[in-house]
């Protein structure tokens, strides 16, 4: 049985670091950090019920709010946040890092997602791998608007998890955005699945979760 999830800050790094911990059963060595989309929190229940199935599988997982909603209860972010909400994943990072001794990944869905890539391509080295859920590649009908400007630069592992309904990108257009990226990458596929990932914020486990947990471990296994 795991552990219930911990209430976790670290304020003597700036942004400061809130969120929750959730631990394995017994203890591990790597670590991932995950947070959220543009108008959501840690609470959210996609990051839950995640976070739940990559403890149970033996990573410690810290699921956090970006410093843009740590400011804000509610509301997307602003123009001006995101370079802020980037230095808080690194101290996210950072704090993770004094919990564990092992690997540590990045990810995130949506917006957190897309920072969290943003981030990678500026600092190689800063994560062993990305976990991306529903990459918003373009804002919804406005296909002309791509979001792959730094992808040439992420020389970060990254799994790519989307839904084949998600407006804001393609199978299609996800794949050839993907072969953007010079480190090696997957595409999981949500049959199906919008923007949300076919999970609408109820309460109930999340159907998809072993998979991505079974292609994650697959795809960054230890040599």
């Amino acid at each position: 049985m795991l552990p219930s999830p911990e209430s976790f800050t670290d304020t003597s790094l700036d942004p400061a670091v809130r969120g929750f911990v959730h631990r394995p059963a017994m203890p591990a060595e790597d670590g991932l950090v995950l947070t959220h989309g543009a108008g959501s929190n840690a609470r959210a229940p996609l990051l839950v019920a995640l976070a739940e199935a990559f403890a149970d599988a033996g990573i410690t997982v810290l699921r956090c709010d970006l410093p843009y909603r740590q400011s804000r209860s509610f509301g997307p972010p602003r123009p001006g946040d995101a370079a802020c909400d980037r230095e808080g994943l690194k101290n996210a990072i950072l704090a993770l890092g004094k919990l564990i001794s092992g690997r540590i990944f990045l990810g995130g869905h949506s917006y957190g997602g897309r920072q969290s890539t943003m981030l990678c391509a500026d600092e190689p080295g800063l994560a062993e791998g990305l976990l991306l859920l529903s990459y918003p590649l373009h804002p919804p009908r406005k296909p002309e608007q791509l979001r792959t400007q730094h992808l040439p630069k992420l020389r970060t592992p990254a799994l790519f998890v989307h839904g084949t309904r998600d407006p804001f990108g393609s199978p299609e257009e996800m794949e050839r955005a993907l072969s953007l990226i010079p480190a090696k990458n997957r595409l999981l596929l949500i049959e199906g699945a919008g923007h949300d990932l076919g999970f609408k914020g109820q309460a109930k486990e999340l159907k998809l979760a072993p998979d991505v947990v079974k292609e994650f471990k697959r795809m960054f296994e230890r040599d």
